[in-house]
Formats: C-alpha cells, structure tokens, sequence
C-alpha cells in the first residue's frame, strides 16, 4: 500500500503512474482469461478421454480419434509452459530437465557441423588463447521434399564427309510414355498414398504449393498405370500365398468413402 507521502506533486507523474497501475492491472485480468480458456479445454479434452476409456460400448471414441484427443492435449500442456516461461522473468527462469522422451538422433543420419568461435581469441592481457575443450549438442533437422526437373538432352550428330545420316542415342524408356513423373515421383506417390495414407488431392495441394499444378486426375492416372506394372509382383504374391495351408488376415477396420450415398463403408486392411 502507498502512504500519501509516497506520492509525488507532480499531476503529470501522477497521471503516469495511475495509467501503469491500469495496464498492470489488465494484463493480470488477460491472464486470468487465457488460464481459464486453457483450463476449460483441458476439461473437455479430459472428459473425452474419459467417454472414450469409460463410457458404453456405443458412447467410446474411435482409437485414431482417441490418438487426436491425446495430441491435442499435450499440444495444449506444451504451449501453456511455454507461455508460462515467457512470462516469467528472465533471471527468475528455472530450467527444469523435461521428462518427455525426446528420442535418440541416429548414426546413420548425414551429420552437418557449425563450429561457433568466439570473435576473438587474443586474451585480454594479449596472449593467444588455444582451445582446452568443447561442448557438443545436436538437433534434428530436415530438408522438405524438394522438387526437381530432370533435362534429357539428346545430342544429333552427323559425320560432314559422307551421306550416312544422323546419329542420336536412344531415349530412356519411361514408366508413364510422353509422361511428366519419373519413377521415382511415381513410387513417392504411391507410398504417400498407400503407406501414409495421404489422399491424391492432398498430394496435389503440397505440389501446388512448389508452383506445380496437377490435377487429381492426373495423378490418379500415375497410379493406376504403376498398378498395372506392378501386377506381375502382385501374382507373385498371389501364387506364393496360394502355397500355404494357412492364411491370417489383420481385417484392421477402415471407414472408407462410398462415393453417391454420402457415406462411409467399413474397409479392411
């Protein structure tokens, strides 16, 4: 509490220090409503978990939504302490170690190294400092896919001292003829589609982002040509499971769009 003899004479500075204790005020007030706000979705997103671990049969929650659900609130712990270690003082900050699993970067991985040097390595009383250790950290890092265009140049060439013609290598035969994608495109295709189950206008749309407009169509037709060629280890499969006396099927359930009623059939794996 301030005494009045605290406050200074001056209306000006007066003034100053009532429009600070206002915004102090209010920023304490727009705190409280973000905690609320988060506490209110972490409340829903805890009582779904318990529709889904707890409720009826009908009442419980698909796995993958449940997956959904549980991303969703550990998306929300992490930008609530975030924000909490934005808002504290910088020399109040305690840097707890995480207990989440951050994983283990792998050997194999392409390692790229930045040596940081201080600006100056003469010591203050003017000797050479030489280096007596070093601390290594590393990060993850990735190259988003990138998109490239492969140029086939196919020189002409002709011999000035006869009429024999013209010579010119063959051109590579190509998986899709006259054909935009190169095999690898293809097999990128097919494995985001069928692997990671990243629908073909999706694929579309992150092309388009690199400028590379594609109708769906398109590559659906790229698919279903790489279907055809790949038959022959389709029959194979066929023939060598043909072999055994006993099959096992996952029948993992799938919904899966039933194009002209507006709904959703069950698929399996």
């Amino acid at each position: 509490m301030l005494n009045a003899s605290d406050l200074p004479d001056d209306v000006a500075a007066l003034k100053a220090m009532l429009i600070a204790a206002q915004a102090r005020e209010a920023g304490k007030d727009a705190q409280i409503v973000r905690k609320d706000e988060r506490i209110e979705r972490l409340e829903k997103l805890v009582a779904a978990f318990k529709q889904a671990a707890f409720g009826r049969k009908s009442e419980k929650t698909d796995p993958d939504q449940f997956d959904l659900a549980l991303e969703d609130l550990e998306t929300a712990m992490a930008a609530m302490h975030a924000e909490d270690e934005a808002d504290a003082p910088a020399g109040n900050r305690i840097n707890k170690p995480r207990a989440a699993n951050r994983g283990s970067l792998p050997k194999h991985l392409h390692r790229v190294e930045e040596v940081i040097k201080p600006k100056s390595l003469v010591c203050a009383c003017g000797g050479c400092l030489h280096c007596i250790g070093e601390d290594v950290s590393e990060r993850l890092d990735v190259i988003p896919a990138q998109f490239r265009v492969i140029v086939i140049r196919r020189p002409k060439y002709a011999c000035r001292a006869c009429t024999d013609g013209v010579i010119q290598a063959q051109a590579p035969a190509r998986l899709i003829q006259a054909g935009l994608p190169t095999e690898a495109t293809v097999a990128h295709v097919l494995v985001s589609k069928y692997a990671d189950h990243l629908p073909l206008y999706r694929q579309a749309q992150i092309m388009s982002r690199q400028g590379i407009d594609l109708d769906r169509s398109t590559v659906a037709d790229w698919v279903g040509r790489a279907a055809f060629e790949l038959r022959p280890v389709f029959d194979a499969l066929i023939t060598h499971l043909k072999r055994s006396t006993k099959l096992f099927m996952d029948e993992t359930r799938a919904p899966v769009l039933d194009p002209g009623s507006r709904k959703t059939k069950t698929g399996y794996f």
